[in-house]
This record gives C-alpha cells, sequence and structure tokens, in this order.
C-alpha cells in the first residue's frame, strides 16, 4: 500500500476556493483519487455538492516514505479538473 495525499477543491458560491487535503492508503493513484473524492463529498451539505458538481480540481501526490538507503522516491501526479472530462467527451 502506498500513501498519497489527495487534494479537493472547489468554487463556493459564497466563500470562493474552497477544499482541503486527505492523506489516504491505497495500492493505485486512482484508488486513492476515489477514496478521497468519497470522503469529501460525504462531508458536503446539499448546496456544498453542487457547487462542487460543477467543477472538482483533483491534484494526487504520492506521498515520501522513508526509504533506509536515503535514495529520493519518484513522486506520482495526478491532477483532473472537469473540463477535462468535458474536452474528453
Amino acid at each position: 500500500m502506498n500513501s498519497y495525499n489527495v487534494t479537493l477543491r472547489y468554487e463556493d458560491r459564497k466563500t470562493g476556493s474552497e477544499g482541503k487535503t486527505v492523506k489516504v492508503d491505497a495500492s493505485s493513484i486512482a484508488g486513492a483519487i476515489g477514496k478521497a473524492a468519497r470522503e469529501f463529498v460525504a462531508s458536503l451539505d446539499r448546496k456544498q455538492r453542487f457547487d462542487a458538481n460543477k467543477g472538482l480540481r483533483i491534484e494526487a501526490v504520492r506521498a515520501a516514505s522513508g526509504a533506509a538507503d536515503g535514495a529520493a522516491e519518484t513522486t506520482e501526479v495526478a491532477e483532473h479538473t472537469a473540463e477535462d472530462s468535458e474536452a474528453a467527451d
């Protein structure tokens, strides 16, 4: 299992940009994004969920683990927005 830091952001109608970063353990970056998104959306109320549905920005980065030999780990990054989904359709 790898640890990922997943940042989720959306534009709230009253306060502007809102979001949070969640640390998730998952076997893949896709699994980490799914777990973090479910947790994030469940914490929102009805109006916030509607705002997030218009444009949710997701950024996931694999957290660096302390390697015994001191070698630097490669960082796996994925960023996806609602605009990317619409462009793919």
